[in-house]
C-alpha cells in the first residue's frame, strides 16, 4: 500500500510537510529565450540540472540550491551551442556550472511566491528574483512523493560578463541583452 503524501495546510494551500526534496532532472526543464537579429527569438534549454529544495517548518524559510551543467546547453543547432559554450559566452572550460541559491521568500499570494536568490554565471554572482508558482504535491505511480513548481525571471546577460555581440547591417545587434528564463521543476522527497 502506498503511503499518502506528507502535506499540511498553509494559508489556503496544501503544501508538503517539512523535508528535503531532490530535483528530478528527467522531469525538470531549464529553458531560456533571447532575441536574435532584433526580430526573432532563439530558444534553448539546459539538459543537466540538479539540486535540492529544503521545505522548512516555516514554509517562508524554505531554501533552494540548483546546479546547471553549462555544457548541456541545447538550442537545436550544434554550431550555435558550441559558440555559447565558448569564452564568448559561458566559457565552460573555466566555468562549467551555473548555480542558483535562494536567499529568502520576498513575497507570496496564494500559490504564487517571489523567491530571492543569487545566480552565478561565469563566476559573477547577481541577485535574481524568481516568480514561482507552486503546482502541488502528489504521489507518483512509483510511490514517490513529488512536488512541482514553475518559475520565471529575466536577466541582463552583460551583468554576468557575457558581452559578445555583432552589429547587423539593418541596425541593432545579433544577440539581445535580455534573457528570459523559464523553469518547470519536479522534485522527489529524500527519504
Amino acid at each position: 500500500m502506498t503511503e499518502p503524501a506528507k502535506v499540511r495546510p498553509f494559508e489556503g494551500l496544501t503544501i508538503p510537510a517539512a523535508g528535503t526534496f531532490t530535483i528530478d532532472p528527467a522531469h525538470t526543464t531549464v529553458g531560456f529565450s533571447v532575441r536574435h537579429l532584433v526580430v526573432s527569438k532563439v530558444r534553448g534549454r539546459f539538459t543537466e540540472v540538479g539540486g535540492t529544495i529544503n521545505v522548512s517548518a516555516n514554509p517562508l524559510e524554505s531554501t533552494v540550491e540548483v546546479v546547471i551543467g553549462a555544457a548541456s546547453i541545447d538550442t537545436g543547432q550544434a554550431d550555435r551551442d558550441n559558440h555559447v559554450r565558448s569564452a564568448d559566452f559561458l566559457d565552460l572550460e573555466k566555468y562549467p556550472n551555473v548555480t542558483y541559491r535562494s536567499t529568502g521568500v520576498k513575497s507570496h499570494s496564494g500559490s504564487e511566491f517571489v523567491l530571492s536568490g543569487e545566480l552565478t554565471i561565469r563566476d559573477v554572482t547577481r541577485d535574481v528574483d524568481l516568480a514561482v508558482e507552486y503546482g502541488g504535491t502528489v504521489i507518483s505511480p512509483f510511490g514517490q512523493e513529488v512536488i512541482a513548481f514553475t518559475a520565471t525571471t529575466e536577466i541582463e546577460r552583460e551583468e554576468f560578463g557575457i558581452t559578445w555581440n555583432q552589429a547587423i547591417e539593418a541596425g541593432g545587434v545579433a544577440v539581445g541583452k535580455k534573457v528570459k528564463i523559464e523553469l518547470d521543476i519536479e522534485a522527489t522527497r529524500t527519504p
